[in-house]
């Protein structure tokens, strides 16, 4: 059964006849549901999600009809999560994809989901590092007067992160909330007020945002590309379960509360954006601010107008917390999959210590490392880091998502038919199959519209797209030749390691 525990486990684990050995047990009891929620909202990044990226599904999708995007999307993973939480009840793990994948599909495709899970999130954070450093930059040419690289900024807020990463889980979860609360606050104290005073030049306009016949204009494609980069990071709470209260409900519960959470605020808030400027307005002024190098003003201007000139002040500070937020979460998110891996014999297995306050504090300076690696490159080119490490970035995350999404569906169907611990045909089967469809239809879109996610060139979309295919290979093959040591998951029915 899935082993549970009110308070923290720090003691270390042992062998009798080699004596102590190095902590490799995560605190138990550290983080429920409201935590949870926190860490994977934290990782949308809200004010990045709105004031970065809607700006495209505007101007280059399908215009005012962005907002049913966002709902679409929401019923996609929605279906998706129907089969990752009824396998959830029954695999619990630090390594979440790597433990689903391997369940059912075997060690190997595990290892690779593994690999493909680490190249999804770490070029999320790298991408989000790369706004942050400009981010900052700005913030500290207009106010301190100092005239610093983008990357120095980021490179020392690396070390901050670091420092996080290695101390209580609760402490990133209370961080990591107040900068949430922050930043949504603004997003929805401007919602609110557009909503009660009836909307912009042509009122709410419901069917400009909503009716089927705006939802296929223009190219959706594009705007449903971005609004899944917009969700990711939901699954994250099943990497959490180790050191969840009573993980059985608190998983589930979280996953349900995030999807919902995520889905239903980036579409109201959008449409509260679209009805500013008008369904058929909004879609000339996006491109426009494209044009000109000012994607966020699309977002920034409403708000300020709305609000206050004091709002477009308080939002650039909010979008520097709000991405310092991601790049945490991430950062937490790649730890557990190090020290699963590290604890299962995949990776060096001196990624899986902890310390005293249960952390994984070797993993956690693994992934500060390999941030830096995915970084500096770019500083040294002088390449401009919005245009480059944000946008490519984002794009092979995608990619890594849609394949991870699809093989734990697989994997949920072949476990589930293997081992009949639950014999719920909705939950195992058909919502899978559902959630199947409708990603191969992402992802053939998404590969469709590449070169416009990336920002470049046929050449340089085709070496992303590979990167990712290698990566997942590379897993199974480093699964194939390290089959051996012992799984770091727990299912019905077996006792952890």
């Amino acid at each position: 059964m899935i082993e549970q525990s009110a308070g923290p486990d720090t003691s270390p684990d042992t062998s009798p006849d080699t004596g102590p050995q190095p902590r490799t047990r995560l605190r138990k009891g550290a983080v429920g549901v409201a935590g949870m929620v926190f860490f994977v909202l934290s990782a949308q990044a809200p004010l990045t999600g709105v004031a970065g990226t809607l700006p495209i599904p505007l101007g280059l999708g399908n215009g005012g009809a962005a907002p049913a995007v966002y709902l679409v999307v929401g019923v996609m993973v929605g279906l998706f999560a129907v089969g990752f939480i009824a396998m959830s009840r029954h695999v619990t793990d630090a390594g979440a994809f790597y433990a689903y994948v391997s369940r059912g599909l075997g060690r190997p495709l595990g290892v690779g989901a593994s690999q493909a899970a680490i190249l999804c999130y770490s070029a999320t954070q790298a991408a989000l590092y790369g706004l942050y450093g400009v981010v900052v930059q700005g913030l500290a040419q207009r106010y301190l007067s100092l005239d610093l690289p983008w990357w120095v900024w980021t490179l020392a807020t690396m070390l901050l992160v670091q420092a996080l990463g290695s101390l209580n889980i609760e402490l990133g979860a209370r961080l990591l909330a107040v900068l949430v609360v922050a930043e949504t606050s603004v997003l929805l104290l401007f919602a609110g007020y557009e909503l009660l005073s009836g909307g912009g030049p042509h009122g709410l306009d419901i069917a400009g945002s909503f009716a089927p016949s705006a939802f296929f204009t223009g190219a959706p494609g594009v705007a449903l590309t971005f609004a899944i980069g917009c969700l990711l990071g939901f699954e994250s709470t099943a990497l959490y379960a180790k050191e969840a209260r009573d993980p059985a409900r608190t998983v589930p519960r979280a996953t349900y509360v995030s999807v919902a959470a995520i889905s239903l605020f980036f579409a109201f808030v959008s449409w509260m954006i679209v009805s500013y400027y008008g369904a058929d307005r909004v879609q000339g002024a996006a491109l426009d601010a494209l044009r000109e190098g000012d994607a966020t003003s699309v977002v920034l201007t409403p708000l300020t107008h709305t609000l206050g000139g004091w709002a477009g002040d308080v939002t650039q500070f909010l979008l520097a917390s709000s991405l310092l937020a991601g790049v945490v979460a991430f950062h937490n998110g790649i730890n557990r999959y190090f020290h699963s891996l590290g604890r299962a014999g995949v990776l060096p297995r001196g990624l899986a210590r902890t310390n005293r306050h249960g952390a994984p504090y070797a993993a956690s300076l693994a992934q500060t490392v390999l941030a830096a690696v995915l970084v500096v490159p770019f500083a040294v080119a002088g390449a401009d880091p919005v245009l480059t490490l944000l946008t490519w970035g984002g794009g092979v995350s995608v990619l890594a998502l849609m394949l991870l999404y699809l093989l734990t569906s697989v994997s949920v169907i072949v476990f589930f038919r293997r081992t009949r611990l639950d014999e719920r045909i909705w939950h195992t089967v058909l919502a899978p199959l559902l959630a199947i469809a409708l990603l191969c239809g992402a992802t053939v879109l998404a590969l469709r519209n590449f070169t416009t996610l990336v920002s470049a060139s046929g050449t340089t979309a085709l070496v992303l797209e590979l990167t990712v295919v290698a990566v997942f290979a590379g897993g199974v093959v480093l699964g194939l030749l390290r089959p051996g040591g012992a799984e770091a998951c727990t299912y019905e029915g077996s006792e952890e390691p």
